[in-house]
Formats: C-alpha cells, sequence, structure tokens
C-alpha cells in the first residue's frame, strides 16, 4: 500500500470536492442518500448499474413509534457497566483520551493475539473500510469482492477512481474463492471479504477462506471484515486473525457496533501489518475519531462476557423464531449466521417498503440476482413478532 507523495492536507482537500455525501460517517451516508433519493424519487439508493441496489425507503414525518429493524443493532446493548464506564468518563472529557486508548489497544492485542502497533483504531469498523478505500484507490485500480456484500468500502473506493470487480456468491451463499482469485490481475489493489457477510447474513467456510486469505494475500492484500463473526455459531474461532499474527498481508476489521450493542457510540478497529496500517496512518489518524467515554464503554465491554453471550443467546432465539415464521409461510431465505435475515419477496421493494413502513416496522429492500429481498435485522422476540404480523398482513 503506497499514499506517494499524496500528503494528508492534499488528500481532504480532495475528499471534500469529490466524495460529497460520502464524506459522512457510514450511518450519515446512507441518511443523506436516503434523503437525495426520496427529493429526486428514485426507486433505489446506492444503484450500482443492475448488479445490487438498495430501495429508497419512503418518507416519514415522524419515528417515534417505528419499530426499528434496518440498521442491524444489537437491541440488549450496551452492557450496564459499559455505560457506567462510559458516564464516569465523561467528566474527563476536557482531556485527550491517548492512555485510555493505549490500554483499550493493548487489551486487543491480547485478545487478537499481535502486538499493539498492528492495530488501527477508529470510529466503527466502517469508517476504517472507508479510509482504507480513500488511500488505496486514489490512482485507481480494481477491488474484488462478493456479489452482494456490505457497500461501504466499495462506493468509497468507486467515488475515489476505483473500480469493482464483483463475483456472485454461490448457490449456498459461500464467496466463490476460486472466481474472486481467478478475478484477480495486474490492477487489483484490493480483495475484499465480508464474512459473515452483509447483507445475506451467510458464512464461508473458515479452513477454506483461511487458506485462500493465506495464499492470495502474496499477491495481493485482503481485507476481511468480521463485523458480525461473534455472532456466528463459531465466533472468532473462524477468525481471520491468525494469518495477521503469521504476517500475512491481511486486515481484518471488526466493531463495537454488533455484538457489544454500541453502534451509537462509534468505535471499531483493524488489525493487520504495521507497515499497511502505518501506510493508512500517514494519511488519516483513526484515533482522533473516537471519544474517550467510548474508549472506557469499549474496554470494559470486552470483559463483560457474561452480558455478551447473554446478547447471542438472545438475539439467536429471535432468529430461529423468525425463521420458522419463513418457513412455515413458504418464504426463500438465504442462511444466517448473523443478527439479520434476508428473504425474497414477491412484490416490487419499492411498493413493499411503503406498505411495511406504514406498520411501523422498518427493514431495508434489494435488488439483486433479478429478486426483490427483505432484509430484517434481529430486535426483541415482541419486535420480531410485530414484524411477522406486518408480513402476514402484506402477504395474506
Amino acid at each position: 500500500m503506497n499514499s506517494g507523495n499524496f500528503n494528508r492536507r492534499e488528500w481532504l482537500k480532495k475528499g471534500a470536492l469529490s466524495l460529497g455525501a460520502l464524506a459522512f460517517m457510514p450511518s450519515d451516508i446512507w441518511s443523506a442518500s436516503v434523503l437525495e433519493a426520496q427529493n429526486n424519487n428514485s426507486p433505489f439508493l446506492f444503484n450500482s448499474s443492475g448488479v445490487f441496489n438498495e430501495f429508497t425507503p419512503p418518507f416519514l414525518d415522524k419515528e417515534e413509534d417505528l419499530v426499528i429493524l434496518r440498521a442491524n443493532e444489537n437491541p440488549y446493548g450496551p452492557p450496564p457497566k459499559s455505560a457506567a464506564a462510559f458516564q464516569k468518563e465523561v467528566f474527563n472529557g476536557n482531556r485527550y483520551s491517548w492512555k485510555t486508548l493505549t490500554n483499550l489497544k493493548e487489551k486487543i492485542a491480547t485478545k487478537e493475539g499481535i502486538n499493539p502497533d498492528q492495530i488501527l483504531m477508529g470510529p466503527g469498523s466502517s469508517d476504517l473500510l472507508e479510509k482504507v478505500a480513500m488511500v488505496l484507490f486514489q490512482n485507481g485500480g480494481n477491488v474484488v469482492s462478493a456479489d452482494p456484500s456490505y457497500m461501504s468500502l466499495i462506493v468509497v473506493a468507486k467515488s475515489v477512481g476505483g473500480k469493482w470487480k464483483s463475483y456472485k456468491l454461490l448457490e449456498d451463499s459461500q464467496h466463490d474463492l476460486d472466481a474472486m482469485e481467478a478475478g484477480i490481475d495486474k490492477d487489483t489493489k484490493l480483495v475484499y471479504i465480508c464474512n459473515p457477510n452483509n447483507p445475506t447474513g451467510s458464512i464461508t467456510d473458515a479452513k477454506k477462506l483461511k487458506d485462500f486469505c493465506s495464499r492470495v494475500s502474496e499477491k495481493v492484500p485482503v481485507f476481511v471484515d468480521e463485523a458480525y463473526i461473534e455472532l456466528s455459531k463459531k465466533g472468532i474461532k473462524d477468525s481471520m486473525n491468525s494469518l495477521v499474527a503469521e504476517g500475512k498481508n491481511v486486515i481484518v476489521a471488526r466493531t463495537f457496533s454488533k455484538i457489544h450493542g454500541m453502534a451509537g457510540l462509534r468505535i471499531g478497529y483493524v488489525i493487520g501489518k504495521k507497515e499497511t496500517l502505518d501506510s493508512i496512518s500517514e494519511i488519516t489518524r483513526g484515533g482522533m475519531g473516537i471519544t474517550g467515554p467510548s474508549i472506557m464503554a469499549a474496554t470494559t465491554s470486552l470483559d463483560d462476557e457474561a452480558f455478551l453471550m447473554s446478547c447471542k443467546t438472545k438475539i439467536t432465539e429471535a432468529r430461529n423464531f423468525t425463521l420458522s415464521y419463513l418457513k412455515e409461510n413458504n418464504f426463500s431465505y438465504l442462511p444466517s449466521e448473523t443478527n439479520f435475515i434476508i428473504f425474497e419477496i414477491p412484490m416490487d421493494g419499492k411498493e413493499f417498503l411503503k406498505k411495511i413502513y406504514s406498520k411501523k416496522v422498518a427493514v431495508r429492500a434489494f435488488k439483486f440476482w433479478d429478486k426483490n429481498w427483505c432484509r430484517v435485522s434481529i430486535g426483541t422476540t415482541e419486535e420480531m413478532k410485530k414484524f411477522t404480523n406486518a408480513i402476514t398482513e402484506i402477504f395474506a
């Protein structure tokens, strides 16, 4: 990864001019795109030449009574101990938080089996995905990834001059690793793998993926986005972090937004080769965007294994309830090891969103593989019952 002579000030200037709405935080990217699409009466967000599209949700004057199942948030977090640590640290808000951030990095390093200088912190993992894309694709090149996949890195890569080479998932919804490897060419600057994958919820076999990453990273960096790995059946046992420890040119992203229930506190990290992370830090310092209270909340959460396991158990139960409903009502869905499910809907996605929003339930809808899909986040069991009731009324 080479930032060349592109210094921080030049990069920031270019970013401000070329990224537009994409310079926002991930949640703001979505919100700004929704507003623009609604104002233009556009059916889609993030239109990708028909490969992968998201339908524009309807405009609502207020969302107070809305059951929000659209952002894959943990309905049970943050842990109470973390909330208390956050509140306490507010009173140290007049001081910079470098020491507490260093302590958190040391704790993460122990967990991941790496050195602290192999960690780059940021306000959520999506922020770091986007920064990698900004640095890596400022002079063009292509990124190889699945169809469909999480679009944050891809959208930003394209916005600064990169190209996207997408490869359809296999019939069992795993990554087509053979096709992706064959698609690497002289212009490929990164292979991006979201595992478990978003928006499908599916996971790729850990052994096959590890073999792929180990081999391919000798040619080109491999970025493995593990935002949902703790929610999968085997959890971090399926992580690619051991490859980072071995010195492979693999980047692994984690977030406190999902299992830790801190989506609004904005904290995440990537691990990788020190040289790779240093080249990103030449352009942007990820740790500057994290508040002291969020650092303390994350530090505390790493020690609260009982709360995290409780969340995973309840989310799994609510997911199984929803999957049983979909199966009983003959909906075709993809296998999920996350806190969301995606399934086919026999209706235009934009029309579907109008109907389900009118029933005070917010989900996402997509079009890919020439089919319409609903992606629903897993809330509490009571929230999932409201969702299934709405689906029954719509498709009765």
